[in-house]
């Protein structure tokens, strides 16, 4: 069984869910990214993109996502844990997962223009640093990529940036 297949097995309903949040967020107006943080086979935190909502730069899904499974567990290490978005992160989020000490990360869609996962650097496998993060791409990227395409056609057509 290649690792796309287990991950698929294992983590589909997750990824699912992941693209919901996503979903929510389009529907308030925002980039439609969303991420959830599971542990031991339970979702701990779920969230979405509220930079507009919350007129915060730094509200990613991933980052408010962080904040509530720390919460959760009373504690800021998340070892133990796994995160699935449903977009490569950004260089801010991919630092976060890594200082948050997450065992695994799984992103949908890659981002060729701030993926800092894969794409454009490799922080959360990076050596030099005190963590690295087991990483897959590419669970429900089909799906992922056409939630985003769909929302930024939208948002042209309505002449936003």
């Amino acid at each position: 069984m290649t690792a796309m297949a287990a991950a698929l097995r294992e983590y589909d309903a997750f990824m699912r869910a992941a693209l919901e949040q996503a979903s929510a967020a389009a529907a308030a107006g925002d980039v439609p990214i969303g991420a959830v943080i599971v542990r031991d086979g339970q979702i701990l935190a779920a969230a979405h993109n509220r930079r507009i909502i919350d007129a915060d730069p730094t509200a990613h899904a991933e980052i408010l996502a962080i904040r509530a499974a720390a919460a959760a567990l009373r504690d800021w290490r998340l070892t133990g844990c796994t995160m699935l978005v449903t977009l490569e992160p950004c260089c801010m989020c991919a630092g976060a997962i890594v200082l948050a000490r997450l065992d695994r990360l799984l992103f949908a869609a890659a981002d060729p223009k701030a993926g800092a996962v894969r794409t454009l650097y490799r922080l959360c496998e990076d050596p030099r640093l005190n963590h690295r993060v087991e990483v897959l791409a590419g669970l429900r990227a089909e799906e992922a990529g056409e939630l985003l395409q769909r929302f930024f056609q939208t948002q042209r057509l309505a002449g936003k940036k």
